[in-house]
Parts: structure tokens; sequence; C-alpha cells
């Protein structure tokens, strides 16, 4: 008994003693926790900034059909609401990422102990303890680094939020704030990235495999390592079964679907380059960067991407078709170097897959007199003799590993590919293409390839117009009382043009001369000797004072040689200048943003039309059915093959180095350009007719398309038709030999020298 009660008695004062430790030691660390709050309380930022919660997003450029052409980010993100989130979605993140989301106060001490013995016995600050919250307080306020001072300033500020905001509206902010790989931010620029849909349509698989690599994106994307991912995705769909959101049977079903993405090609602004640029130099220029790439600002632009692409086709394979007349150039790159062998070699193009029709990379793995042997990543590719016949002697100029361009034109499911050689042209070239009605800019191409210089051809380049000015010529003409019936003099003439200066004697290009012919005619053929003749008529500076009306701004010298197109002009300002034509006189300013919106809805620029009378009705149908004759008889009777109300003018630079297409249709104006950046012969014989037509033509085909109601040109009402002859301009009776039904303004007749009429902006 004696013992038993020193027993008791030591067991008391063993449990008095473990209850004053435990007291002493609650106390100490309440009063260490008291002293971490203490320390760390002040120095937290404050959780009240996401009540305004606006993370950088995405500037979208939209097309005519409300497409995205293009965007520009520092992060690129799209700030969605919690309704806009796949349900599926929101479970896959919960149940991969944080399963208790829904009932912690924003961090769970059972996952900090177990993270915290993990670390113990493995000696090291291991990953997995955060809660969402936890999370999104770190990637908003803190950084990444693993030590202890993080962990709790991340927990409090966790503790912090969740007092603030609910569940819905963490989650949400959540969403739209993690990083899901290649400069996606949030879950909607992800859905959009991988799968080409929003977070809100989402299938199972999908959704599982966004929740699975938000742990390691950079590492876990499908795009980086395909297995990864897929181990990820099941994994999430693992754990959206034991928790209960998906049935074992369902998730076995979508661990078992391969993973579908829509692949990582180029960008939406490969479309139109050259246009997105100079959307985006306008709005930095107007709204300064940090909105430009930061605040998600919506533009609507005018950009026809139908159009675009068929801009797009025509200048590449026009400047193809040019390049191969002036002859094949050795290949200047070759792959064997150091341990790069044919074996070994990669191209990166090689990512695409081989298609029919299209110019790939190839390396060369052989040739004969009779073929070249060429490998397009794992796949042969025969060139036979037909198929580099516009090279020549190609075969003896290759050599094994030289890299050069291939057109697969036969792709069999077994066996080598067949396909023709190619060469990257040297030529530049812009197109640019205006609708007359309104200005606006349905089309731009700025040159063969926005990565080989971003330099705008369609804008910023200067060049000399050479024939087509004669348009413009003859606009003056017209305005001073000439008609299309009027009799020029193509015949050899000296122009004296001051003491002392050698006479002035212009020639045809053909240096033939034709004797007299209408003003129609002389247009048609584009001859010189009658448009010299006209200016000295005229005058230089009345046809200067003229034609800046039409928005050449470039300064012209009062020459007779201006006649021929010594002046200069940027496609963008002819493309606009021809479509006075057929938009009745008036000249409307191009342009090409509709509107810009910020991320509030609030609208920030609207655009206004601008119009200017340039010249009379009646002049503009005069000169439209002139330029019609241009299609129908003239340089340009190659569009004729279109069946389409068609009028334009080709012109060429006296040393060929400049060829141009300007041309129209009652709706739409066209302008191609093509020539070299340094200024350079393209080869005699290279005119507008020859280079410039045909791509325009292959524009104006697929801008017809199947139609078959054909618009109109408005025809003022003091236009008449009479008959004359076609050589004299004489009033002829209807019927007789070589009779046109030509048109004249009311109260005019066949001659030329009649009085000036009142026109637009004359005194």
């Amino acid at each position: 008994m004696k013992e038993s009660g020193l027993v008791a008695r030591y067991v008391v004062r063993v449990a008095r003693q473990a209850v004053l430790i435990g007291v002493f030691a609650a106390t100490a660390l309440l009063g260490s926790l008291s002293g971490v709050l203490f320390v760390y309380a002040e120095d937290l930022p404050q959780v009240s900034a996401l009540d305004d919660y606006a993370p950088s997003t995405i500037t979208r450029i939209l097309g005519a059909d409300g497409g995205v052409i293009g965007d520009f980010a520092t992060q690129r993100r799209v700030v969605i609401g919690y309704e806009e989130i796949s349900p599926l979605l929101r479970q896959a993140i919960m149940s991969a990422e944080d399963a208790d989301f829904d009932s912690h106060v924003g961090f769970s001490l059972s996952r900090i102990i177990i993270t915290a013995a993990r670390d113990l016995m493995e000696m090291r600050l291991a990953a997995g303890a955060s809660t969402l919250t936890q999370q999104l307080a770190r990637n908003l306020f803190l950084t990444s680094e693993k030590t202890i001072e993080r962990k709790v300033k991340e927990a409090l500020l966790a503790i912090q939020i969740e007092k603030r905001y609910t569940k819905p509206e963490i989650f949400t902010i959540y969403c739209n704030q993690i990083y899901l790989g290649h400069g996606a931010y949030g879950v909607e620029a992800a859905s959009r990235l991988y799968f080409g849909k929003s977070a809100k349509d989402l299938s199972l698989e999908e959704a599982a495999l966004i929740a699975g690599i938000i742990q390691l994106p950079s590492r876990q994307s499908p795009y980086v390592d395909l297995a990864y991912a897929e181990r990820r995705r099941n994994y999430a769909l693992d754990r959206m079964a034991a928790e209960g959101y998906v049935t074992f049977a369902d998730a076995a079903v979508a661990k078992a679907s391969p993973i579908v993405t829509v692949g990582r090609g180029p960008s939406d602004s490969a479309i139109a380059p050259y246009f997105v640029e100079e959307v985006r130099q306008h709005l930095e220029a107007k709204y300064g960067a940090k909105p430009l790439y930061e605040g998600g600002l919506t533009v609507e632009t005018t950009l026809d991407r139908g159009l675009q692409e068929a801009a797009n086709a025509a200048l590449t394979e026009g400047l193809r078709a040019l390049d191969k007349r002036l002859g094949f150039r050795d290949p200047a790159t070759n792959v064997i170097e150091g341990d790069i062998t044919l074996e070994t070699y990669r191209h990166p193009a090689w990512a695409a897959a081989l298609e029919e029709g299209r110019v790939h990379p190839a390396v060369v793995t052989g040739a004969s007199a009779d073929q070249i042997t060429t490998r397009v990543g794992s796949r042969e590719v025969i060139i036979p003799a037909e198929g580099f016949a516009w090279a020549g002697r190609a075969p003896s100029r290759v050599e094994l590993g030289d890299l050069v361009e291939v057109r697969v034109t036969a792709l069999p499911d077994e066996g080598p590919a067949v396909g023709s050689l190619e060469q990257e042209p040297e030529i530049e070239g812009a197109i640019l293409i205006i609708e007359n009605r309104t200005g606006q800019i349905l089309a731009m191409v700025g040159g063969y390839d926005f990565e080989r210089s971003k330099f705008n051809r369609a804008v910023q380049a200067m060049r000399q117009v050479g024939s087509t000015f004669k348009a413009f010529l003859y606009t003056t003409a017209i305005d001073r009382g000439y008609t299309p019936a009027t009799l020029l003099l193509d015949e050899p003439t000296t122009f004296e043009i001051g003491p002392g200066l050698p006479p002035y004697e212009p020639h045809n290009y053909d240096v033939q001369f034709l004797g007299p012919m209408t003003l129609r005619r002389a247009l048609e053929l584009s001859r010189n000797v009658p448009a010299v003749q006209l200016m000295s008529l005229l005058g230089p500076q009345q046809v200067i004072q003229h034609v800046q009306r039409f928005g050449l701004t470039s300064p012209m010298e009062p020459y007779l040689s201006l006649a021929l197109g010594a002046a200069e002009a940027s496609l963008l300002e002819i493309t606009s200048a021809f479509s006075v034509f057929p938009n009745r006189g008036v000249r409307m300013t191009p342009y090409l943003i509709e509107r810009v919106i910020d991320r509030e809805q609030n609208v920030l620029e609207q655009h206004r039309q601008q119009s200017q009378d340039v010249i009379r009705a009646d002049t503009a149908f005069l000169m439209t059915n002139l330029l019609r004759g241009v299609v129908q008889r003239g340089t340009a009777a190659r569009a004729n093959a279109l069946e389409w109300p068609l009028g334009g003018k080709t012109g060429t630079t006296d040393d060929w180095s400049d060829a141009w297409m300007l041309g129209f249709d009652p709706d739409v104006t066209v302008g191609v350009w093509v020539g070299y950046d340094v200024k350079r012969s393209l080869g005699n014989g290279e005119s507008g007719s020859r280079v410039a037509l045909p791509i325009w033509i292959d524009v104006m085909r697929s801008y017809i398309g199947d139609r078959t109601e054909r618009p109109e040109f408005p025809r003022p009402s003091n236009i008449v038709t009479v008959a004359v002859n076609r050589q004299t301009g004489e009033v002829a009776m209807p019927g007789s030999p070589d009779t046109i039904q030509e048109v004249f303004i009311a109260g005019t007749q066949p001659g030329a020298g009649f009085p000036a009429r009142s026109t637009p902006g004359s005194n």
C-alpha cells in the first residue's frame, strides 16, 4: 500500500510537471507565433489590391469577320468569369491541386505537417503543401524562392485572402493568373493554345490535361513532352475519380483517349503581318506600349481574310515565276559541317507535314543529268528533269548537302515523293486592296516575307510610278475639255526645253511611231510620245496641280518627262488615287482600324470616313471608260479573260526597274508593285504587263470567285454615246467599218483644245 501511494504521488507530480511544461510550451509557441505574426504582418502586401484585379491581358487584332488576325501581349491572357470555366475544369484543377479547397481556411495544416516530415527525411524543401490560395498569394505577391520566411508569408496572405474573398472569387482569380506554358496565362488562353476552344467548352480529357500541367507547364506541356503530359493528365483523371467527380469507368475511357491538340503552327498574324504591324505602330503611337501590350484592347480592323490570303498567294507565285525567268542561283547553304551529316541534319520547317503543292526546304542527297534526289524530313523527294528544266544545268551546280527548295507535285502513300525545283526569289513586291466606297484597306502585302524583311513596301517605299502616271495626265486633259476621240500625234517630235539645253526627244518603248491616233488609243497602248505631247499642250505645272489633288504627295518637277512617270509615290497613295475613278471622282481616305475598345468595353477610337472631291463625276466616268479600254484592248488585255467589268493601267519605268498594275472594278481597287529594294533592272522586257499584271489577275480572280451578278460603274446623266471612227475619232454612221461607240460629256464633240471646265478645287 505504501509503495502504491508513492507511485501515485510520483505520477501526480510528473503529471503536474507535464502540464506545466505543456503550458509553458504552448505559451512559448503562442509567443513565437505572435512574434512571427508581429514580425511579418507589417511586411505583408495589402490583399485588398485584389479588389481591382486587372492583370495584363492580350490585345487582340480582329479582321472584318471578327476572327483574330494577330495579338500583342507581355502575358498572353484572356480574363474570364467563374461561370465561363467548365465545371469539369474546375473539378480537375481542385482534384489535382487542392482537393480540400472548399473547406480549408487558406492553408492545410495536415499537408504542411506531412510535407515538413518529408523535408526532414529527404533533407530538402519539397513542394506540394501549398493550397490554391497559397499558390495565388505566391504568384501575386511573393517570389518562388523556397524559404521558411516565404512559406510563412504565403500562409498569412492566404488566410487574409480567404477572409476577404469568396471561394469562387479566389478560384476565378487563380484560374486567370496561373501560367500554363508557351506564354499562355490563365485557363482561357491555355484552352485556346492547346485545343483552339474556350475554357467553357473543354471535354473531360482536355480539362484534365490543363489541370495536370499546372505543376510544371514548361516541362509537362504536350508541345514539349507528350508522354509526360499524358501521365499528368491521367493523374488528374485518377484524382477526379477518387474525389467522386467522375466514375472510375469514365476516367479510364478518358485516359485511353489520345491527346489531340490544335498544334503550334504559325501565329494568326502570319496571315497579314505587314497589316498587323501597321496597326501595332498606330496603337503604340496613340496609346503607348503599356496599354498595347498589357491593356487587353480589342481592335476591329477592315482586313478581309479571304482577300488577304489570295493576295499572299498571288504575290508569292508571281515573284517565284519572275525569279525563275532570271535564272537559277547556286545554293547558298550546305548543311554538311562539323558533326552534321546528311543523315543527321534536321531543318526546323520539317516539323510541318509534307504537303502536295507546298514548297519545302530540302537537302540534296544525290544528282544526275536527269534527276535530283532530295530529302524532306524522313521522306525522299525526287526531282525529275522536267522539274528543273527552268534551271538549265542545275544538277551540275548542286552538291550533296546543299539546301534547296522543292515544291511537292506528287505524294504517293508509299515510296518517294515527286517534286519540282524552286528557289526563294530575291525580288520584292507589294499588293494593296482598297474598297472604293469607304476607303477600307481590305488586304495588304508589304513584301515577299515579313521575317526576311519587315520594311513595308505597300506603305513605306516611294517608287517611280512609270506609265501609271498617264492616267492622271489624261484626266487633266479630259477636265480641260479634251475627249476620248481627240487626235494626238505619235510621231518623231522634238521639244525645246530652254535656252542652252539640248532638245527633248521622247521615244516609245518599241522605238516605233504609229502616227495620228485618238486619245483613247494612245492611253490603251500606253504610247509615250502622245503623252509628252499632251503634257506640253496642257503645261506641266497645271498637270502637277491637278494630280496633287489625288493624294500624291511627293514633290514633282515641272518637266515634260513627268508624263512618262518620273514622279514617285507609295503603293498606298497611288492605289487610293486610282480608286477615285470608279468612285465618281471622290477619294476616300484609306484606313485600316474601325474601332478600338478597352477591356471595360469603352470605345477609345472609332473611324469616321473622310472624303474629298477630286474630279467631277462625269470626268471620272470618262476616265473609267478609258481605263476599261486598257483592259479590253490595251496593255492589260490579258485581264479581259476574267469577263468582269474592270479598268486599270499598267506601268513600267524606262529601265525596267519598277513594274506596276493599278486596276479596279466598281467595288474595289487593287494595286500591285514589283521591283528590287535597291533599284535595278528586273530584266529586259519585264514590264508591268508581264510582271505585275498576272499577279493582279490572280488576285481579281479570287475576288470575283463564283459570283455571277456583275456590278456596274455608275453613269452620270450627262454622258452621251456617239459612234466614231476608231482611227480618226470623227463621228461615223453606226455600223460603219472600224466604228466604236464612244462616250462624251454632253455638249462636247470630238476634237481637242476645248475650254477648261470647272473642277473640284479649281478657281
